[in-house]
């Protein structure tokens, strides 16, 4: 049994695969954390594969049933938006810091 974010999960280790089963109270969790924190300036760090990451800074815009949104300011002095879901930050896809 492994421990992730303070809650417990099960996984079943195959040959070359790591299956994970997350528990839907974590995906509320997660959904109220963000939904809590609409409006606030948050730093993106989303992980890319192959040690590739892009990091943005945004603002949450919306949250809805199976996704959130983040606003992010364009240099050019336009708007753009990311989606994402929750099961991305569960696993680990997109890591989100409130921005000081």
């Amino acid at each position: 049994m492994a421990c992730f974010r303070g809650r417990d999960i099960t996984g079943v280790i195959n040959t070359s695969e790591v299956t994970v089963v997350f528990d839907k109270s974590d995906v509320v969790h997660v959904k109220k954390d963000i939904e809590r924190r609409i409006g606030s300036r948050v730093i993106l760090e989303t992980n890319k594969g192959r040690h590739k990451s892009v990091i943005n800074e945004g603002v949450i815009a919306n949250v809805y049933p199976s996704i959130f949104t983040i606003q992010l300011a364009e240099n050019d002095g336009g708007m753009r938006k990311l989606s994402f879901s929750y099961t991305d930050v569960l696993t680990n896809s997109v890591e989100i810091t409130l921005a000081e």
